[in-house]
């Protein structure tokens, strides 16, 4: 199988299972203590859990502190719902934003929402009928790659005394994080485990906790680490930082391989503006439940995978001003670290022949 998902999830890294294992010890070992535990053993995961703290805090910009949750799903509903004490006034988010942002916003109280353009920017003035309390915005957009201009909702937040808040999920281990108020993280989008992720606070920003217990994280998020998960998200974003221009380098590499081998196929979203591990095109009157069915031997998406199988029409690609028989024409291919060119080929091949087996 030829793995093309890498918006769902990315391979686990090797160092970052490695890292696990020691923590996940049975009665033989002592690595499966309770790191809120005063004994030596807990102290021991307690140490490990504050090691990944560190090494996970080096993704994110100075000047803040990082919780760890259980991915960015609850990250963002703790940045939203959490932050909603400070300040009165709507939410503002951007049209692709993922459903963990906008189901949240909408849910949480007033919201309103930043139209983007066809390339799937923010567009450079939102409808505003009140001063937003926090803006929430996506670095790299999961469905088509775009990388938004952060700097202008810095701008407007400033200008409304506003929090900001981003979604860095696609970005982190991949490229210089934005700043911000607070940033939303997942370690298995960067090769590491599923079931942990953070959310990283600026200095001076207070939340209330969402999951009250024994506030185990700082007084905001209670639940007891697992020292194994938390171990692997350190080095995880370790190797991110270490090999992130070899990284960044095997990916255009990458890129530019399947765009050749797929130049008939249209670009969604902004080509200039785009993080490159993320391919979506489309195919005029293509069935892609049918094409996904004939190219088994190779994983890919038609979109989020959040969304897959629900029946419903892609947001993002609505937002961008496609039809709806144009969005479900759409594919969504993602690769990174562990993809090879020759897998490239041989599944663009794959893609191209059954694809046009269709629309002859």
């Amino acid at each position: 199988m030829i793995y093309l998902d890498y918006q769902a999830t990315t391979p686990l890294a090797p160092e970052a299972k490695a890292a696990m294992l020691q923590w996940l010890d049975g009665p033989e070992g002592e690595g499966f203590a309770n790191p809120h535990s005063p004994h030596r053993m807990g102290r021991r995961a307690a140490a490990a859990v504050e090691v990944a703290r560190e090494q996970v805090a080096a993704l994110f910009p100075g000047g803040g502190r990082v919780i760890f949750t259980s991915g960015a799903t609850e990250s963002i509903n703790l940045a939203i719902r959490g932050s909603a004490n400070l300040a009165t006034g709507p939410v503002l988010a951007s049209a692709i934003e993922h459903a963990a942002v906008l189901d949240t916003v909408r849910n949480a109280g007033p919201c309103a929402i930043w139209p983007v353009d066809a390339e799937g920017l923010i567009v450079p003035e939102p409808p505003l009928e009140a001063a937003p309390r926090l803006i929430a915005t996506m670095q790299v957009n999961n469905e088509i790659g775009t990388i938004q201009p952060i700097a202008r909702a810095a701008e407007l937040a400033a200008e409304h005394g506003a929090l900001l808040l981003v979604d860095a999920v696609q970005a982190a281990g991949r490229m210089k994080i934005a700043e911000a108020d607070l940033i939303a993280v997942s370690a298995h989008k960067l090769h590491g485990p599923k079931g942990v992720g953070a959310l990283w606070v600026k200095e001076g920003v207070s939340l209330d906790p969402v999951i009250t217990g024994g506030g185990q994280e700082g007084d905001v998020r209670s639940g007891t680490l697992s020292p194994a998960l938390c171990a692997g998200f350190g080095v995880a974003a370790k190797i991110a930082l270490e090999r992130g221009e070899e990284d960044a380098a095997h990916v255009e590499d990458l890129w530019q391989a399947a765009r050749d081998a797929l130049s008939d196929w249209t670009l969604n979203g902004s080509e200039r503006q785009r993080w490159h591990g993320n391919l979506n095109l489309r195919r005029d009157g293509l069935d892609v439940n049918r094409l996904m069915s004939e190219v088994r031997d190779v994983a890919f998406s038609a979109g989020s995978a959040c969304a897959s199988g629900s029946g419903r029409t892609s947001h993002v690609l609505k937002a961008i001003g496609l039809s709806d028989a144009q969005a479900r024409n759409s594919i969504r291919l993602g690769f990174g670290r562990y993809t090879t060119l020759a897998e490239i080929e041989v599944a663009a091949a794959a893609i191209n022949r059954a694809a046009k087996e269709q629309t002859a």
